[in-house]
């Protein structure tokens, strides 16, 4: 339900929170209610968040005003940033006490005439407990009629007035003491579905132990801004997001990457709130306030992903709509119909007429999509994979072709030393101790794969004298005064260094996917040293696993050259390869393979890949914890580099998928067999109220199964 205003003369956005909202004829009461409320602009229930957002013309509409709208439809309803109100307690003992009563009065009226006790003492018994059990919906009733609505509460209502009207006492009682226990089961089973996200939130802790100028003190964590130094201790959770000053220790990050295994943290190292710290202490210079830690904006983008409508929802939805009035008119039809054409007497045909109204209500068809999706986007956030909604969610379940950027994705990322040539009677260790030497200043990845070697390797390092870089080619310096060079084959071919047997070596290496840095010394060649970037370790696994999870196509797309694109492929086995590739160039390749193959996956790792990620029918970037480009471009990010994870999105989103079709033809084939069971007159009034909310428990619990999904 959405309403504009033609002017907003002072715009504003509100978020309420609401207790009672457990079904979508909640929502579609205060569709009607905010009708015609002026100044109005929008607003979008979450069914499973229990959340309203709204967006007013404050000029012309007050939060308070909107709050009593919502009172008005018999829920409670606060400020999201206000502190929830406080339940009389006085009230939920009367409700419970009032359930109560209507049990036991109803157990004593069937069990009465066993004791062949008179009828006027069996007749009291069932009217109190229809009296009690009826306390407990009159009121939701009357709100719906109000408006115009024909709710569930106001079909219970119908139906146990009607078999009173008729004489069967025992089954309005049974009517509405089953119903009001059905409610509170449903409602308790949904809370479970609830709990999921809340279990996120409370992964931080309250306080967080300040140092600062006047010591150390325990704070609110909500008190402390950027910039501010605080001490995690050996056990304790992390309370916010920050940089390490002093200390080393084992960091159990599987709150929030899902990394499996503890990651050694080191001064300089990124900590995540939420995350549990090993043995060592650690002092944290904070990074960012709590709202914005890592940990809460995944929180925020779970929320938000799940109160998006999947595709299956929407049509679910329309349907319900038409779908409730259909049965109404039919009940009518029930009612009128037989006794005038067929011979059925008016007290049967009316019978039929109530257990039809009874069971028009479509809560478990409603509920069956939304519960699938909210209880698999928690499950999936509890193993470091954020997917941003139902509709992402329900398109990974269709992808049959998946593309790989290659560099920081299939591969670490990080080059390594794999071979070291030396020639003209040079030997290794003083090959890499010359092109040490040079690079122990530069930044470049290669050149730290070339010190990490020669650290490894205990390979003495000597100062160097005039280094300088050359744009393109490498770098040169001098080392106890010979001047050393050392870069890739344009360097040699410019400096006239190279000969037959280094090109020979040269091909022979690129061929391999490796890359030769080539050093010389005065001008004469000394070695060549082989680089490459190694594919992760679980890379072909993911691939493999990709494969019987329906993927037909699998693709590698990089920047890199041809030999080193070609050697990765054959290594992890890839259907094909694109290489030497820019940004744009992956977009089209992108589109080709959509033409070829259907839906794509892409998975980068974040910035570099964002045109290709926003291109793929879904994007997937990787290690996404702390990179806010890689969290708004992707539709799911992998909170960790573990590539496993992508067949694990996989499988939950083909599991979520046939759950969600389970619950609908659990839904659909419980309504049209007590569709025909009323029809028939073999349905009674308390199987319908049984079926219908009997249903609701059943898809729910089977959704409930997504939360430990593997």
């Amino acid at each position: 339900m959405t309403t504009t205003c033609t002017v907003c003369e002072l715009h504003a956005e509100s978020t309420f929170k609401i207790e009672g909202m457990d079904c979508r004829e909640e929502v579609a009461i205060l569709e009607r209610r905010f009708k015609n409320l002026a100044g109005l602009e929008d607003f979008s229930a979450d069914l499973m968040g229990q959340r309203l957002h709204v967006k007013y013309d404050a000029a012309k509409l007050s939060t308070a005003t909107i709050a009593d709208a919502v009172a008005d439809t018999g829920m409670r309803v606060w400020l999201e940033h206000e502190e929830p109100i406080v339940g009389n307690a006085r009230q939920a003992r009367i409700r419970h006490a009032l359930v109560w009563t209507s049990g036991v009065t109803l157990g004593l009226g069937l069990a009465l005439p066993l004791a062949h006790v008179a009828p006027l003492w069996v007749f009291a018994c069932f009217a109190v407990s229809l009296a009690a059990g009826v306390a407990a919906t009159i009121r939701k009733a009357w709100t719906a009629l109000r408006i115009g609505a024909l709710d569930i509460n106001v079909l219970m209502i119908i139906a146990a007035a009607g078999a009173a009207a008729i004489g069967e006492w025992s089954e309005a009682a049974t009517v509405v003491f089953l119903f009001a226990v059905a409610q509170a089961l449903e409602a308790r089973t949904l809370e479970r579905a609830r709990s999921a996200i809340r279990a996120l939130m409370d992964l931080t802790p309250s306080e967080a132990l300040l140092r600062d100028a006047n010591g150390e003190r325990h704070v609110d964590v909500d008190d402390i801004a950027p910039g501010a130094v605080i001490v995690v201790r050996p056990g304790e959770k992390i309370p916010l997001d920050g940089v390490i000053l002093a200390g080393q220790s084992p960091v159990n990050q599987a709150p929030v990457t899902g990394e499996s295994l503890p990651v050694d943290k080191a001064p300089g190292d990124e900590v995540f709130a939420g995350t549990i710290n090993g043995r060592g202490a650690l002092e944290v210079r904070v990074t960012r306030l709590r709202r914005d830690t890592t940990l809460a904006r995944i929180i925020h983008l779970v929320e938000r992903a799940q109160a998006q409508r999947a595709p299956s929802q929407t049509l679910v939805d329309r349907f319900a709509r038409v779908y409730t009035p259909v049965v109404i008119l039919l009940a009518a039809a029930v009612a009128v119909v037989p006794p005038l054409a067929f011979d059925l007497t008016w007290h049967a045909s009316f019978y039929r007429a109530l257990v039809l109204l009874v069971v028009s209500c479509p809560c478990a068809l409603v509920i069956s999509t939304p519960v699938s999706i909210v209880a698999a986007l928690a499950g999936a956030a509890r193993k470091g994979v954020l997917i941003k909604g139902g509709v992402h969610l329900e398109r990974t379940s269709v992808v049959r072709c998946v593309a790989f950027d290659k560099t920081g994705t299939l591969t670490r990322g990080a080059p390594e030393v794999v071979d070291v040539v030396p020639l003209n009677g040079a030997t290794p260790g003083s090959v890499i101790g010359f092109a040490a030497s040079v690079e122990q200043r530069s930044t470049h990845p290669i050149a730290q794969a070339i010190l990490q070697h020669a650290a490894k390797a205990s390979i003495k390092v000597s100062p160097a004298d005039d280094v300088a870089a050359l744009e393109g080619r490498g770098a040169e310096g001098r080392v106890y005064g010979h001047r050393v060079r050392l870069g890739n084959h344009r360097l040699f071919e410019e400096g006239r260094l190279c000969s037959p047997a280094i090109h020979a070596r040269l091909d022979e290496m690129s061929a391999s996917g490796l890359t030769p840095v080539l050093v010389a010394l005065d001008d004469q060649p000394i070695g060549i040293i082989a680089v490459a970037d190694r594919p992760r370790e679980s890379a072909k696994a993911a691939i493999e696993l990709l494969r019987r999870q329906g993927v037909k196509h699998i693709a590698m797309l990089t920047g890199d050259s041809q030999g080193t694109a070609q050697a990765i492929a054959a290594a992890l086995g890839v259907d094909e390869f694109r290489a030497e590739l820019l940004p744009e160039d992956k977009v089209a390749a992108v589109e080709e393979l959509r033409r070829k193959h259907g839906p794509v996956a892409m998975v980068g790792d974040g910035v570099n890949d964002a045109p290709a990620l926003a291109t793929a029918d879904v994007g997937i970037a990787m290690g996404a914890a702390g990179s806010d480009a890689a969290l708004e471009t992707a539709d799911v990010a992998l909170m960790a580099d573990e590539l496993l994870r992508i067949p694990y999105a996989f499988r939950l989103s083909r599991a979520t998928v046939r759950n969600i079709k389970a619950n609908l033809t659990i839904s659909i084939v419980m309504k049209a067999a007590f569709v025909i069971a009323a029809l028939t007159g073999v349905a009674t009034l308390w199987m319908a109220v049984l079926a219908d909310t009997g249903a609701s428990v059943v898809v729910i619990a089977n959704a409930m199964r997504l939360l430990r999904a593997d």
